[in-house]
């Protein structure tokens, strides 16, 4: 085990408080595994971590490994700061989070990594900072969503009818807090879940283990199932699985064909070529436009269509969609996962029979159309982002989102120096009876941290909804 270059000294502080796993730990016979959780109770996504550290250890010590919780890296919510000063944070955060998970890994006391991470910045940020530690084994372990709650269209009417002043902060809070309900991720299909089916695609979950809800029995035995394929896949074992081999260019491209074929975030955008450059590879937006421009789209989900993940789920998910992208020839399968050679293992879904956790292939194709399709019977023949070129720079659109009659807008340009400014104007009517395109300037990264606008979605889509011809050009995000 890796400890076992350390000298007495600095392995005696590596165990000092481990208690039981001591003896381990001294004898120096057993694989290290490190915990590396992004656990904190006020993001919903995040808290289900809380109890997942005993479990974990656990099953690592069944698996013959002893498991330390080596480091927390911090976590924010993209969706508590919009429109905030704390947005001016998000995007600089994955940095921290690379470097808080370096941090845990730096000690030499590991040979393999759990990462305990779901939105956002935050598995960007996990992958990132174990990529700098790419011989070591990484497996990630998702918390899964909440249960749906209040329809996405229902939510989003409320947001307008908020904006327009026909209902007041008391109704506008309680759909809120029935679509925001419980432990898990948010079920829309933003980035917290755009990150989760690439890194299933990429190998780094175990099959099927993405989109299952918390505090399930299948939850539970699949985080079970992850500490002991961490142990399993050291050095020590049969089966040595490094992260750098795992992320090579054929898991990056099959990355961004998920990506694609799901119509997921543009703030992959970035955080993909980021990915990849800490694997040593470089991403191009040329690729992803090259690839979208053979990739169709699969799937309807929230803001591309109403459905949540929890029907994508119902409707066979992550297992029908990589099968069909592999049948399609699509997706590489002759790549290196945590589950073994070959991404065809993630055809097959875990299922608990007589309380054993076993994996079954999927034969079936989807049990709903409207919200994941076959190759054959695409929503779209194209992945859906665009990359753009002009006169102001480049930038990416998310076509996949936008109705055909809005893909062409001419209009004057209005000129805002933030999103501020623009809810001003409309509180002010001054946005009513026209046409306009919206031009959010100083939003860059060497601004003010390139802040996600959707506190602007409300009041540009009442403008939309009224017949006016609205869009938005900024420096900014805009991912949804």
């Amino acid at each position: 085990p890796a400890r076992g270059h350390l000298g007495c000294a600095n392995l005696a502080h590596g165990f000092a408080a481990a208690g039981r796993d001591k003896p381990d730990l001294m004898a120096n016979v057993k694989p290290g595994v490190a915990i590396v959780s992004s656990y904190n109770d006020m993001l919903s996504a995040h808290q289900p971590y809380e109890t997942y550290p005993p479990i974990l250890k656990a099953a690592v010590r069944a698996a013959g490994g002893v498991a330390q919780f080596a480091g927390g890296v911090p976590a924010m919510c993209d969706g508590i700061t919009q429109g905030r000063a704390g947005m001016e944070l998000s995007l600089y955060s994955r940095e921290v989070i690379a470097m808080a998970t370096a941090i845990a890994l730096s000690h030499d006391m590991f040979d393999a990594g759990l990462m305990l991470g779901v939105c956002d910045k935050i598995v960007p940020g996990l992958l990132i900072g174990a990529l700098h530690f790419g011989h070591l084994p990484a497996v990630f372990v998702p918390a899964g969503p909440m249960t749906s709650g209040l329809p996405n269209k229902v939510k989003a009417r409320t947001r307008q009818l908020f904006a327009e002043g026909k209902v007041g902060r008391e109704e506008l809070l309680d759909a809120e807090s029935r679509s925001y309900h419980s432990p898990g991720t948010c079920t829309f299909y933003g980035t917290a879940n755009s990150n989760q089916v690439m890194i299933e695609v990429m190998g780094l979950h175990l099959p099927g283990s993405t989109f299952v809800n918390p505090r399930t029995e299948l939850r539970e035995a699949l985080t079970k199932a992850a500490g002991r394929r961490a142990v399993e896949i050291t050095a020590h074992g049969g089966e040595y699985t490094p992260v750098g081999r795992v992320v090579d260019e054929k898991a990056i491209v099959n990355a961004c064909v998920a990506l694609l074929a799901t119509g997921g975030s543009t703030n992959h955008t970035m955080h993909l070529v980021a990915i990849a450059a800490a694997a040593g590879i470089e991403l191009l937006w040329d690729d992803l436009a090259a690839l979208s421009k053979v990739v169709p789209l699969l799937t309807r989900m929230y803001p591309n269509g109403q459905a949540d993940v929890n029907h994508f789920q119902a409707a066979g998910g992550m297992q029908v969609l990589i099968g069909d992208l592999l049948d399609a020839g699509l997706l590489h399968s002759d790549v290196l996962t945590v589950a073994g050679h070959g991404l065809g293992h993630y055809r097959s879904a875990p299922v608990l029979k007589d309380g054993e956790l076993l994996w079954e292939e999927r034969t079936e194709g989807s049990t709903d159309p409207d919200v994941l399709r076959p190759v054959s019977e695409a929503f779209s023949p194209d992945g859906g982002i665009h990359m753009l070129d002009g006169n102001l720079g480049r930038a990416v659109s998310k076509v996949s989102a936008v109705k055909p009659e809005h893909l062409v807008v001419e209009a004057p340009a209005k000129v805002f120096d933030d999103q501020l400014e623009l809810l001003r104007a409309f509180e002010a009517g001054e946005l009513d009876g026209q046409d306009f395109v919206a031009v959010i300037r100083y939003q860059g990264p060497s601004a003010n941290g390139m802040p996600e606008l959707h506190k602007l979605t409300p009041p540009l889509a009442v403008l939309l909804d009224s017949g006016w011809r609205v869009a938005i050009v900024t420096n900014g995000r805009m991912s949804g």
